[in-house]
């Protein structure tokens, strides 16, 4: 339904979005995921054609956004992260002035804003003010008017942004039910919004796709290996002929802890479950596990993964890399004294002792007014 092909954005110098190509496939529900930055609202922009774009293509049902921009458009539903509402109006109000600016008419019109009022439950307030409805609300009625037109697209950018966890999930719940009918491509930086709500993820950071694939797909593929961590009563070789005999295990650490406990890491192969294995070996062995953790492989441990940078180096390590190891044994050439001015003499002391500084004042501060 959509397909963007090597999409770039410059503002002057500085590459907002570098090369992003992807595909959208008919009746799913993506999720567009980035930290704050990453390009998600600009490439939104670009796709619905509120923006220009550098270099690329953009394809929405067949039409090309530049050649054909009412064709392309008029397949897409845009809620931008802030929703272009008139506070002034009524939902009914607002959503009659989108509806005849989309082309709809009489009968047509009312019968579309009737479906999306019910959509998004806005009906006991769709007679009040905009201004005087809550932030869930106005988002509602900014989602109504994206999908005012029946349009088969729905592109919603940040729609939870500022909403308290109740309307956060209802906000969620209504994604979920708009995803039966049109496709939606949701954009966020929320992780848990987008793995509670979407069937494909892509993943974009400093400008370029850097995953694209089912939530399920990204899990298998960047997992590695599962850990399991137990707290065990036992001798150490035991522990390590129990587990090490298990089919999966890749590497065993046991680490003694008082009162003769053991701290067991293993790791194991992706594709194996290793923890009835190691429950029955255990339990045969005769020695008793006080504790059992299982680390899965999380969509924010794979975010961090793709988008995470180095931090920078603060330490003494990082600054002793710039300067030469034998910056301190160099002769120092020895500073030309004759044009520097003798220092002025120093005023007589005051007959009154200045005032000790309090604990932990740093400066001669002295309050104007005697705060």
């Amino acid at each position: 339904m959509i397909e963007v092909k090597n999409l770039v954005k410059r503002y002057g110098s500085v590459e907002a979005v570098r090369g992003v190509s992807f595909t959208v496939q008919k009746g799913m529900i993506y999720g567009f995921l980035g930290p704050n930055g990453a390009g998600k609202s600009t490439t939104m922009n670009i796709i619905t054609g509120t923006l220009a774009a550098t270099e690329g293509e953009v394809t929405v049902n067949g039409c090309d956004i530049y050649e054909d921009p009412v064709g392309a458009k008029s397949a897409v539903g845009y809620l931008p992260e802030q929703p272009p509402l008139y506070p002034d109006m009524t939902p009914n109000e607002y959503l009659a002035f989108v509806g005849e600016a989309r082309g709809l008419r009489g009968d047509k019109l009312w019968d579309a804003i009737d479906r999306a009022v019910e959509k998004t439950g806005l009906g006991e307030y769709a007679d009040r003010l905009i201004k005087n409805l809550s932030k869930g609300y106005r988002q509602r009625v900014g989602i109504a008017q994206a999908i005012l037109a029946d349009p088969e697209i729905v592109i919603l950018d940040e729609p939870t942004v500022g909403l308290d966890p109740r309307q956060i999930i209802e906000i969620r719940d209504l994604i979920r039910a708009l995803g039966r009918d049109h496709t939606v491509i949701l954009s966020s930086h929320i992780l848990t919004e987008i793995s509670a709500v979407c069937d494909y993820v892509i993943i974009i950071a400093h400008g370029r796709i850097v995953a694209s694939d089912t939530l399920e797909n990204l899990t298998k593929q960047y997992e590695g290996k599962n850990y399991i961590d137990l707290t065990v009563r036992g001798d150490e070789s035991s522990v390590r002929r129990a587990v090490e005999s298990i089919p999966g295990v890749e590497e065993v650490t046991v680490d003694p802890k008082p009162l003769g406990r053991l701290h067991v890491r293993i790791a194991a192969d992706s594709a194996a479950d290793i923890r009835e294995d190691v429950f029955f070996r255990f339990a045969d062995a005769r020695m008793p596990i006080l504790s059992m953790e299982y680390e899965e492989v999380t969509l924010e441990k794979i975010f961090l993964e793709l988008t995470g940078e180095a931090p920078a180096r603060t330490d003494s390590a990082a600054l002793s890399a710039e300067v030469p190891a034998d910056a301190e044994l160099a002769e120092q050439p020895e500073p030309d004294v004759s044009d520097v001015p003798a220092p002025e003499p120093e005023p007589p002391q005051s007959a009154k002792p200045p005032k000790p500084k309090k604990s932990g004042d740093d400066d001669d501060y002295t309050p104007l007014f005697g705060g």
